[in-house]
């Protein structure tokens, strides 16, 4: 079964959607940018999340530091590396017990990364579109895909590709906001596949 990721959760109302839908992780971002949240925020959040999803935090070039304090605050459970960050700061990451995902553009895809997940994504969470058809994905690591994913395009991404898990957040908002009836609907439809 393909598990499913829902990032930039922002709200108590998106974590109630998510508690309801029950997908596999919970996406929170501290990237800057629309979905950016604080540290107080997000620890709101997790104490409102299901206990048995665990909360990923997206990080774009951020200090070691910040990462580990938010880590250690128990707002998340996983990091994401989003930026171009070394394989220094995954080893030294992963020294402290932290799943990291390391997120590649399918051009620059580093199948020897010391990360725990691959993540493939368009860009920089712009809602572009990949092309699945056109890539070849070689690696042993449990691969994530990511990049303008909705109800429309999911089952053909995930035959082409067969992705341990998707990652979606413009997919399941209208207008801006997390629909809970689009969380509901895709995580249904994913975990059906």
């Amino acid at each position: 079964m393909t598990k499913i990721k829902i990032c930039g959760l922002m709200t108590l109302d998106d974590i109630r959607a998510v508690n309801t839908a029950k997908p596999d992780l919970a996406g929170f971002i501290f990237a800057g940018g629309r979905h950016h949240l604080e540290l107080d925020q997000a620890l709101k959040m997790r104490q409102a999340l299901d206990p048995a999803i665990p909360s990923v935090g997206v990080f774009v070039n951020a200090p070691i530091n910040e990462m580990l304090k938010t880590y250690r605050s128990g707002a998340i459970s996983m990091i994401q590396l989003h930026g171009s960050e070394e394989e220094g700061t995954v080893t030294t990451l992963q020294k402290n017990n932290i799943p990291i995902i390391n997120v590649f553009k399918p051009n620059q895809l580093n199948p020897d990364t010391k990360a725990d997940y691959i993540m493939l994504d368009s860009g920089t969470g712009n809602g572009k579109p990949v092309d699945w058809t056109k890539l070849q994905i070689t690696t042993d690591k449990p691969l994530i895909i990511a990049g303008a994913l909705d109800i429309n395009n999911i089952k053909q991404a995930i035959k082409t590709t067969k992705p341990t898990i998707v990652d979606l957040s413009r997919g399941v908002e209208t207008e801006g906001i997390k629909d809970p009836q689009k969380i509901i609907d895709i995580v249904k439809l994913v975990h059906s596949i």
